[in-house]
């Protein structure tokens, strides 16, 4: 069996990662969900959250926002709206950002902007979570 698969980490501004990974998890709706090399063909949705991927042994970690994932028995594609190291990543404005969500889900508002608002509040959260766990790792 292989030990590694090629794997295709698309950001909607820039490629992340595409190189050979051993092992691969990300977020969904149901929970964190694994990957290795001969894992069978599917596709799939990600949710905001933490994204890592190892290569040589060590782990690599990334914010992401919604995307899919494209699954083959030597091959994985992601896409992701939006991917950021946890050094790329803007605490402050992260901050700020979590702040004016929160501010817009205290204000009545049609369903799709609380949706939207949520949405917001969430991304947000996730970025500062991310940056303080892994940033000092660096």
């Amino acid at each position: 069996m292989e030990k590694t698969f090629q794997l295709e980490i698309l950001a909607s501004d820039r490629p992340f990662y595409v190189g050979p990974s051993e092992y691969l998890v990300f977020p969904t709706v149901d929970g964190m969900f694994g990957v290795l090399p001969g894992h069978e063909s599917m596709v799939t949705v990600i949710s905001p959250g933490e994204l890592k991927y190892q290569i040589d042994g060590k782990w690599h970690y990334a914010s992401i926002s919604e995307g899919f994932v494209e699954i083959r028995r030597d091959y994985v594609l992601v896409l992701g709206d939006a991917i950021e190291l946890p050094e790329e990543i803007d605490a402050k404005r992260a901050a700020e950002a979590a702040e004016r969500a929160k501010e817009r889900l205290l204000h009545k508002q049609s369903i799709m902007q609380y949706y939207h608002s949520q949405a917001a509040l969430n991304r947000a959260i996730n970025r500062l979570k991310i940056s303080k766990r892994h940033s000092h790792e660096v």
